[in-house]
């Protein structure tokens, strides 16, 4: 059985820091590239990060030069950094694994193939 299952969330306070950690398992997922969305209460859910399978990155905008996403192949992980945190970066945070592709050092998505079933992320004082 394929699974994603998301760790690290929690209650923390604005300008605190998460570590959100994603495990794959059932398969490999080395060759996928891997993500990191989001779901606020009444929104439709977004990219947050995500991250090839060579390690080409891409962030929303809103985290940019906050968040940072990175990837152990060996483990089959993924990781998600969340620094100076604040209350609208509070959401459901789900790791996703799927098909990109790199040009130009850009990275575009296709899609995600696998989801986790998320992990609560609450920024408030």
């Amino acid at each position: 059985q394929v699974q994603l299952v998301e760790s690290g969330g929690g209650l923390v306070q604005p300008g605190g820091s998460l570590r959100l950690s994603c495990l794959g398992s059932g398969r490999m997922f080395s060759s996928d590239a891997m993500g990191w969305y989001r779901q606020a209460p009444g929104k439709e859910r977004e990219l947050v990060a995500a991250v090839s399978s060579g390690g080409t990155a891409k962030y929303a905008d809103s985290v940019k030069g906050r968040f940072t996403i990175s990837r152990d192949n060996a483990k089959n992980s993924v990781y998600l950094q969340m620094n100076s945190l604040k209350p609208e970066d509070t959401a459901v945070y789900y790791c996703g694994a799927g098909r990109a592709t790199v040009v130009g050092g850009t990275l575009y998505l296709y899609g995600m193939d696998y989801w986790g079933k998320g992990t609560l992320v609450t920024v408030s004082s």
